[in-house]
Formats: structure tokens, sequence, C-alpha cells
């Protein structure tokens, strides 16, 4: 079975990439009826899903690996660990699941990638939804311990009162596109064509 492409995307972490290299690969496998699922990469198949944030799929490629293939690859399972806590929303779970494996060095860089990535997610979801927060929550959010997930966010312009132990947090600039008003367009286009004439 050729892997090139995938190993390529790996390769020059495009992991972003990587659910719909293994779902179009699995395809090719499966027109052909070709048996795949002794060498079949399923953990990084599975990580691919969960890093674009496809939940959905995740779970039905996690539903239609054999029992048997689950029971002998144990990073498989330390793969869907990862899945079950984002389908419950469980985020300080989600880090938990990634700390908790000695991952194979074919993974251990799409997982810390993915690690990176899911505290970018949890970190826009806080300056979306909070005004304050407690540094506990926050760290929880994070995956961090508590003064790193301070450091973290002081670094993005929130401020810590140390009495309360509450963050502050710091909105973005709404950058807002002003929208062109067509019958203003075609007024100043009528003045224009009037003075130069």
């Amino acid at each position: 079975m050729d892997f090139s492409v995938l190993n390529g995307a790996l390769a020059s972490k495009s992991f972003d990439r990587i659910a719909d290299i293994c779902d179009n690969l699995m395809l090719q496998v499966a027109a052909e009826g070709v048996a795949f699922q002794d060498e079949w990469p399923f953990a990084i198949h599975l990580l691919g899903h969960i890093y674009v944030d496809d939940i959905n799929s995740a779970r039905f490629l996690w539903k239609s690996i054999p029992a048997a293939i689950k029971e002998s690859q144990p990073e498989l399972v330390a793969a869907w660990k990862i899945g079950q806590k984002l389908w419950t929303r469980d985020h300080a779970g989600v880090y938990d699941a990634i700390r908790g494996f000695d991952w194979s060095q074919e993974t251990q860089v799409l997982v810390a990638s993915f690690s990176e990535l899911y505290t970018k997610r949890m970190f826009g979801l806080l300056l979306s939804a909070y005004s304050t927060i407690s540094i506990q929550d926050a760290a929880q959010f994070l995956g961090m311990s508590e003064d790193d997930a301070t450091n973290y966010v002081l670094r993005q312009g929130w401020t810590v009162d140390p009495a309360s132990q509450m963050l502050t947090v710091k909105k973005q600039a709404i950058v807002r596109e002003q929208k062109l008003d067509p019958g203003k367009l075609q007024c100043l286009t009528e003045y224009v064509f009037h003075l130069e004439h």
C-alpha cells in the first residue's frame, strides 16, 4: 500500500490534510477490494479527524474499526480517548488524554500540534465567552498550571487581580468592514461623470 502522500503530509506538517488523505486512500483500497486492516494507520487517521475538529467523522471511523484492531493498538485507543473528551466537552480531560499516553514518534508531532491548536481554540472560546474568569477555570480550559495559564493570558494583554484570583479578559479590537451601498456608489459615479463633462 502506498502511503507516500500521507507520509509527505506528515513530514511537511500539513496535519489539516491528513483526514482527507486517509479517507481517500481508504476509499481507493475499498474499491480495489484489498484487505488493509492490519497495516492501516488507524491512529493517525483518527487523529487527522480530531485535528480538523471533525468529531462526527472520528466517531464513525472509530465505530467502523474491528474490535480486534482496537485491542491490539493501544495508541489507537489513546487517540480515541481524546475524541471522547472532545465529544463530551471535557476540556481538561482532552489535555489529560494527550499527556496520558506515550505517543509513538510517528504521531508525537501530530498530537503536539493538535494540543497547541486546541489551546488556541480554547483561548478563543475564553476570549469570546468571558469578561472575567478565575485563574483556576482558565487553567483548566487551557490545560496548563495556574501559573502557566496566568502568564499565557497576561502575554495576550489580560490583567490579573491577585486578591480575587480573577483574570480580566482583554477583548480584541473588532475590525469591521464597511459595506458599500450600491446606491451611493451610483450617485458618486454620476457626480464624477458630471464634473468631467
